[in-house]
């Protein structure tokens, strides 16, 4: 598979983000949201449109798809949206300490987060910015064998004592390339992938039967899911669900 062709992912991880960004808060109540990669603004707009008075910030290194968007699809002058045409790492440095109620990135170089966006010193960064019980966010993109997902959750184990997984069943089972979209946090997180989530059954990576799947992280680590979250070795909490 090509991995400079972008053609293979999936968007489903759009509405979980969007999900995630209901969850944040109670409806309507306004929030502070740092966007880690910027698209077209998409979930940006989603806040400032659910929840007025937000305040977000988005990082993107594209200054030219940021003049693009801006000159198609203008933000709304009300919106209390920044945007800054930086690298990720250097916007995230320029956050100040407990400020966001979520931070989503959504960093991708061809269909890979870049390598200095997947360490446990970025991951601590961003916990740094989050208020207490704040939300991080990252949507992932893997195939067989799932290395680097299993990577990346063991990674984020490092940081946060909770972590949920949302992607299609293929791709927990490490059939298929596709997206997954992580949710970290030091409360127990939501589903990502809706209230229909709820109670997680999807199996994970190894083509384990049914509602016994697992995806094993690196270091020792390993997270198992049987029709609800369990507490691994690390004695962190992993929700797998492959609904949505």
């Amino acid at each position: 598979m090509d991995l400079d062709d972008p053609s293979h992912l999936d968007f489903a991880y759009q509405r979980r983000l969007g999900h995630i960004a209901d969850l944040t808060a109670p409806p309507g109540q306004p929030v502070h949201v740092l966007h880690l990669g910027g698209g077209a603004f998409t979930l940006a707009r989603y806040v400032a449109a659910t929840r007025p008075r937000s305040t977000q910030q988005i990082v993107e290194v594209d200054a030219a798809l940021v003049q693009l968007v801006r000159r198609v699809v203008p933000l709304d002058a009300q919106a209390r949206i920044r945007v800054r045409s930086l690298d990720a790492r250097a916007g995230l440095g320029k956050v100040a300490d407990g400020w966001a109620d979520l931070v989503i990135a959504d960093v991708f170089s061809a269909a890979r987060t870049p390598g200095h966006l997947t360490s446990t010193e970025f991951l601590a960064d961003v916990r740094r910015v989050l208020r207490p019980g704040g939300f991080y966010a990252a949507n992932l993109a893997d195939g067989p064998p799932l290395a680097y997902l299993r990577g990346q959750i063991a990674t984020a184990a490092a940081v946060w004592p909770e972590l949920a997984l949302a992607a299609d069943p293929a791709v927990l089972r490490g059939r298929r390339f596709g997206n997954a979209v992580l949710l970290a946090s030091t409360v127990r997180c939501p589903s990502p992938s809706g209230p229909a989530a709820s109670r997680p059954t999807a199996p994970g990576a190894g083509g384990t039967r049914p509602g016994t799947g697992r995806l094993h992280g690196g270091r020792g680590r390993r997270h198992r899911c049987e029709r609800a979250a369990l507490t691994g070795a690390a004695g962190v909490r992993l929700h797998l669900t492959g609904a949505g």
